[in-house]
């Protein structure tokens, strides 16, 4: 069994408002999120949150799948709010955990459900989706990792236990995979589809 945990413990600074309850397409990103990880196969999921973010318990609640997780401490680094999710998933069956943001709000249920099968046959114990030449998310952590992550320094979070893992990139016809949502200016390019500054 591979559980999902998603991140929405940030602080939202560069949005000026909380991105779990934006708009995308008619849903808030974190519904969506949670209704596209149950229609991707996954049983069972954890939003990591801050304390008193009682209005993202609300619609979490109302989506009917997953439960909300505080990290008690959200400001030292997202690290801490992947093992707060972790230790909350974690259990007897569990082979690893497949673990998103909330401000990646419209990867598709096909996606999670070919990593998920993905992760049933690779021996790497990373399983990550790519989507033109670039890594994003959803990425699957193996039970062979979880170790590394709960002794991994928080300043540099996930990404050193990353380097050094055998890693199985999965190319997905999905562009919402590397899609981050972090700016009022990536709202308006992402989920409006306006164009955005070039580059």
């Amino acid at each position: 069994m591979i559980p999902a945990i998603i991140l929405a413990a940030g602080a939202s600074k560069r949005m000026g408002t909380a991105k779990a309850l934006m708009d995308a397409g008619g849903r808030t990103f974190v519904r969506r999120l949670l209704e596209t990880l149950r229609d991707g196969g996954i049983v069972s999921a954890a939003v990591v949150i801050r304390a008193g973010d009682a209005a993202i318990e609300a619609e979490i609640a109302e989506a009917g799948f997953g439960r909300a997780v505080v990290n008690p401490r959200p400001d030292e680094g997202q690290l801490t709010s992947l093992l707060a999710g972790l230790a909350a998933v974690d259990g007897p069956g569990v082979e690893g955990v497949l673990v998103t943001l909330v401000d990646v709000p419209l990867i598709t249920a096909a996606t999670v459900r070919l990593l998920g099968e993905r992760a049933a046959v690779s021996p790497a114990s990373v399983v990550r989706a790519v989507h033109g030449g670039r890594h994003g998310h959803p990425v699957i952590f193996k039970r062979a990792l979880f170790a590394a992550l709960r002794g991994a320094d928080p300043a540099v979070g996930a990404k050193a236990v990353i380097r050094a893992a055998a890693i199985d990139d999965v190319t997905v016809d999905d562009p919402g995979v590397v899609e981050d949502v972090d700016t009022p200016e990536d709202y308006r390019r992402v989920i409006l589809g306006a164009p955005g500054p070039r580059e």
